[in-house]
């Protein structure tokens, strides 16, 4: 039931998964187990990272950044979804929609930059490795690094500002189990004009980012045809393996979700959800296994810290 103060809305209604309420409990167990191993996961790379002389590295450093957007987003969308799916609780206030609406998109924005900036790292690695090391010093990557939060944070601080100019009544039922800008703004009652353009040109943004990871892999194609050994194209497109998973894996889904809002006639609601859950939840839950799994020096110092643990 919506609450009212002088016919506008003070609370927001979140929703779990419609029409398995009543098995809510289980389904937490699975979320919860994945959040658990998203963040272990990110924080193991993390640490490996920090401790180990041999992988301060540009690609490791970017690696960091990759993990602490993952960590970013699982920590931004936690507290609703067990909120949600342990307690059946709902109910959230507007400040800490747009306040968890914020850090969602922020992470988001960041995470897609920072997949931009790898795909630069990997192009310059094969079409130009001699250089490499002098031209992406630590300084750069540090700097390249702040860059990205700046621009993350710059690109999505108008929207907390944007929501709370409007007025919402009546409606108060969000869409997913969590805030997202364009899920919130549908719900005012006043012109959300300047909401709509906005949100449009972050996702343009985007879009950009992915457009430009595009492009630098057909310059990486480019540059590895025009090798001539056969065993050292398979060599340099095998650097390239870890980071088209995190593309695809970040991207499949914004995309899928997309085009199911525009152009699916009878799209599952049920579906919908699905989707923007594991927009959110397979990121970080798979980017740290792809890197282990796919990069040698990463899987050989986090088994050689396990088995060190496991001897003391």
């Amino acid at each position: 039931m919506s609450i009212f103060n002088n016919s506008e809305v003070q609370l927001f209604l979140l929703i779990g998964i419609p029409g398995l309420e009543h098995a809510h409990i289980w389904i937490s167990i699975p979320i919860c187990l994945m959040y658990l191993v998203a963040i272990m996961g990110n924080s193991t790379i993390l640490f490996i990272i920090k401790t180990e002389p041999s992988l301060h590295e540009p690609m490791y450093y970017f690696l960091a950044m990759l993990a602490i957007s993952d960590l970013g987003l699982s920590f931004s969308s936690l507290p609703t979804m067990l909120r949600i799916f342990l307690f059946n609780a709902m109910e959230i206030s507007h400040n800490a929609c747009f306040a968890q609406e914020f850090f969602i998109h922020g992470f988001t924005v960041m995470e897609s930059s920072v997949l931009l900036v790898m795909s630069l790292d990997r192009f310059l690695a094969i079409h130009n490795p001699l250089r490499y090391v002098s031209l992406l010093t630590n300084n750069r990557v540090a700097k390249m690094g702040l860059i990205l939060a700046i621009r993350s944070l710059l690109l999505v601080l108008p929207f907390p500002f944007t929501l709370r100019r409007l007025k919402y009544c009546q409606k108060n039922l969000l869409s997913h189990s969590y805030c997202l800008h364009q899920d919130t703004m549908k719900l005012a009652c006043s012109d959300n004009k300047i909401n709509v353009i906005y949100g449009f040109f972050v996702a343009l943004c985007t879009m950009l980012d992915l457009a430009l990871i595009v492009l630098s892999y057909i310059m990486i194609l480019k540059t590895v045809l025009s090798i001539a050994s056969l065993a050292e194209r398979l060599k340099a497109l095998n650097t390239c393996v870890s980071h088209i998973c995190a593309v695809l894996i970040f991207y499949v889904p914004i995309i899928t979700l997309a085009a199911m809002h525009r152009f699916a006639q009878h799209k599952s609601p049920l579906i919908v959800i699905l989707i923007a859950d594991i927009f959110l939840l397979l990121p970080p839950l798979m980017n740290p296994i792809v890197y282990c799994v796919k990069t040698r020096q990463i899987r050989e110092k986090v088994l050689g810290k396990l088995l060190t643990t496991c001897r003391r």
